[in-house]
């Protein structure tokens, strides 16, 4: 007889590892928009450096899975089929907003889907409000204060350099720039690769193959292995929103975002806290822009980015929520 239960964590395993490849195409943009936008860099060299950074970022910390993992939902209604549904809503959203060149964000993406799963599975009082409040008040505020430092840190530069030429200026952060998306590219993997991880340990604890929530290594590895992969597969549509469409970019002005946005992810990763990169850098490039005027900001591709960011979060939770209810028919409740 099939133990419809280990059938089930093969495929949550198998779909948060596809989760990871999703996010890093469908997150490439985060970490190399800039660079490629301003011609640092090649498309082919900037998406292998991302895709190796990735991968190196994804194997330091585990805190922020740890938030995933244990600070939305009740463990005792996390089922096999409530982790995949969840997975199956974000893998289904990322692939949306990919398609249509939307930079949403993959972090609302698996937390929607798996709020949406758990209501299906035993209603509201199985969700862990304190931890969601936690996880939610992170990403309101990551983009806030993303344009904050972009808007400083490029007020701060043009006051540095202001007697020099525009010409030796960008020849010279051209090659800075390169350093800073290195810098972006390490950061997103130790945030982003960090919410599979959470996801599979999840799972993992459910079935009883650990007996605490600690990540195991052959987890971290096969998570970060996944994200660089997606990574080397590109992602155009969304490079090209971000880096070309939104607001156009010198390399002083890529520079600047880069490392405004790494110094902001890497610091949130620290204390746990999911921030949103797609979030972070896409407000930093806002703030980077408003410097050199408002009229430099292309308002109408910021209206659908921030129409993208509002419905993530339901749009996943509701995709999650039908997933399940799917599969009850399948392998039962």
């Amino acid at each position: 007889m099939l133990d419809v239960t280990l059938i089930l964590l093969i495929l949550v395993i198998a779909a948060a590892l596809i989760f990871d490849y999703v996010n890093g195409f469908h997150d490439t943009a985060n970490a190399i928009a800039t660079c490629v936008s301003t011609r640092a860099i090649s498309v082919k060299g900037a998406i292998f450096m991302a895709a190796f950074l990735n991968f190196a970022g994804a194997m330091v910390s585990t805190k922020v899975a740890g938030t995933i993992g244990k600070g939305i939902v009740d463990k005792d209604n996390v089922t096999q089929m409530v982790v995949l549904a969840g997975i199956i809503g974000a893998i289904i959203w990322d692939i949306v907003t990919w398609y249509y060149g939307m930079p949403s964000s993959s972090s609302h993406a698996i937390i929607g889907g798996l709020v949406g799963a758990v209501l299906a599975h035993a209603g509201v009082n199985a969700l862990h409000w304190a931890g969601l409040k936690k996880i939610v008040l992170a990403l309101v505020i990551s983009p806030i204060i993303g344009t904050i430092f972009g808007f400083i840190f490029m007020l701060i530069i043009m006051w540095a350099f202001r007697k020099s030429s525009p010409g030796p200026l960008n020849k010279g952060f051209r090659r800075l720039q390169v350093a800073s998306a290195a810098f972006m590219a390490f950061s997103h993997g130790t945030a982003d690769a960090q919410k599979s991880m959470g996801v599979i340990t999840m799972a993992l604890l459910s079935y009883g193959v650990i007996p605490s929530f600690e990540v195991p290594m052959w987890v971290k590895l096969a998570c970060a292995i996944s994200m660089g992969l997606g990574t080397a597969a590109g992602g155009w549509r969304i490079i090209k929103t971000i880096g070309r469409d939104f607001v156009k970019l010198q390399p002083v002005h890529g520079f600047c975002v880069e490392t405004a946005s790494a110094g902001v992810i890497l610091g949130a990763s620290s204390f746990g806290m999911p921030v949103s990169t797609t979030h972070v850098i896409t407000s930093t490039i806002l703030g980077v822009g408003l410097t050199k005027r408002i009229s430099a900001v292309n308002w109408k591709v910021a209206q659908r980015i921030l129409i993208a960011w509002v419905l993530t979060i339901p749009a996943s939770a509701l995709v999650a929520y039908i997933t399940y209810q799917m599969f009850i028919p399948i392998f039962g409740k």
